[in-house]
């Protein structure tokens, strides 16, 4: 189960033992520029697992690149991906690849940890834009995003049933989310469930035209009247009491609440349907988009790429490891045990004829704001999620006043 609460990635990245195997190996090289081996390698692989499966699936790719190429490649999970790869890039012996998750990647970019690859990558075009665009440091791709997801509105059929909605009561604006809110919240049950960090109430920053930052990362935009009319809005439902944080619905996020019908609504990511066939199998429920804003649709995305080391003497072969692993047909078979979905477009199509039912996650990939990955940027993102965690009695403008200026400051570094 994929749950990027803060995406600081503790769930996804928190089960599963490190082998020796996966720190230490053959292809590595205390050397600014290090040389490169020709021939067949041995790769050592980390991955962020949440379980047999994705990890299985990932194995049983790398082996198939292993028979083709003669080459072999050791898959081993993380225990904490981010220690481990900061040990790993200090010591000289990282992994030869890894997943990058966003909110790491430009911190490690900029020290040199990472090859640049993902310039001379032949299906870049196919990668959506706001994928690369997430994965692009000092104009340079370096890593293939692997795969993505996105947040949609998830509804508890039999919920609705009982409050005397229909097909055509499925929210599109702020507007009828509210409404429809109000009439699904009970003694027993709220209208709205929703994660209390800017990783579920950023999507309706993106909704009313707002952001952190602009594109390029480079400038505050935290206090406009854009941000200030969601966090309002967001305000609004919780004052009102038909939309509640998982907390104040004992519960450890918005999917939990909703699979144990606390909330009738929830807004989470496609990580969802996993903890709901598991936990919650005997829940009816469909996703939705969710619903447009004051300036149209929007939502977030979460994301990760497979990192290659700088260090590492199969650049290579790492890069071919890499290339089998981002063919579409591969990322189907990634999606099918990861949960998420592929981020090449020309997968797309594949994609929605095997899970017909994640339209509404999909259909978010064009118009998702992606993380903001400066590092400077981590303090500060977590100082907005515990000012947006003292709503409705916290002040939208004083919230906002405040990350404008820290946003300032630390951009400035």
């Amino acid at each position: 189960m994929r749950i990027p609460l803060t995406r600081t990635l503790g769930v996804l990245a928190a089960t599963g033992a490190l082998t020796a195997t996966a720190a230490c190996g053959s292809g590595f090289s205390g050397n600014s520029a290090t040389p490169q081996k020709a021939g067949k390698a041995h790769l050592n692989v980390l991955v962020a697992t949440s379980g047999t499966a994705d990890l299985g699936a990932v194995r049983q790719a790398a082996a198939k690149w292993a028979s083709r190429t003669g080459s072999t490649a050791t898959v081993s999970p993380a225990q904490n991906m981010n220690q481990q790869l900061t040990q790993g890039f200090a010591s000289g012996k990282p992994p030869d690849v890894f997943m990058v998750d966003a909110t790491q990647f430009e911190a490690y970019a900029r020290a040199g940890d990472l090859d640049p690859y993902g310039q001379s990558l032949s299906y870049r075009n196919d990668i959506y834009p706001t994928l690369r665009q997430t994965f692009t440091f000092d104009g340079k791709l370096y890593c293939a995003p692997k795969d993505f997801s996105t947040l949609a509105l998830e509804i508890n059929n039999a919920a609705w049933k009982r409050a005397g909605l229909t097909d055509a009561d499925i929210p599109t604006t702020w507007g009828q989310l509210e409404s429809v809110a109000r009439k699904l919240t009970t003694g027993k049950q709220v209208g709205l469930a929703i994660g209390d960090t800017r990783d579920r109430i950023g999507a309706f920053m993106v909704e009313a035209g707002g952001w952190v930052t602009n594109g390029a990362q480079s400038t505050a935009t935290a206090d406009t009247k854009a941000n200030l009319e969601a966090l309002q809005f967001v305000r609004k439902l919780l004052a009102e009491g038909v939309a509640a944080y998982p907390k104040q619905l004992d519960s450890g996020w918005s999917g939990e609440a909703f699979g144990k019908g606390r909330a009738a609504m929830a807004i989470e990511g496609n990580w969802l349907k996993g903890s709901m066939k598991t936990d919650y199998p005997n829940i009816s429920y469909r996703v939705v988009p969710l619903p447009s804003g004051p300036k149209g649709r929007g939502t977030l995305s979460f994301t990760q790429c497979w990192g290659i080391a700088a260090k590492s003497q199969f650049k290579k072969q790492a890069v071919d490891l890499v290339n089998s692993f981002m063919t579409p047909d591969q990322e189907v078979k990634f999606a099918d045990a990861f949960g998420v979905m592929p981020s090449r477009m020309s997968a797309r199509t594949a994609y929605q004829r095997e899970f017909p039912k994640d339209a509404a996650f999909l259909a978010g990939a064009t118009y998702a704001q992606g993380p903001v990955t400066v590092p400077a940027m981590n303090a500060v993102l977590s100082d907005f999620d515990t000012q947006l965690q003292r709503l409705p009695q916290a002040d939208p403008e004083q919230i906002l006043q405040r990350l404008q200026k820290n946003t300032a400051e630390a951009l400035r570094q």
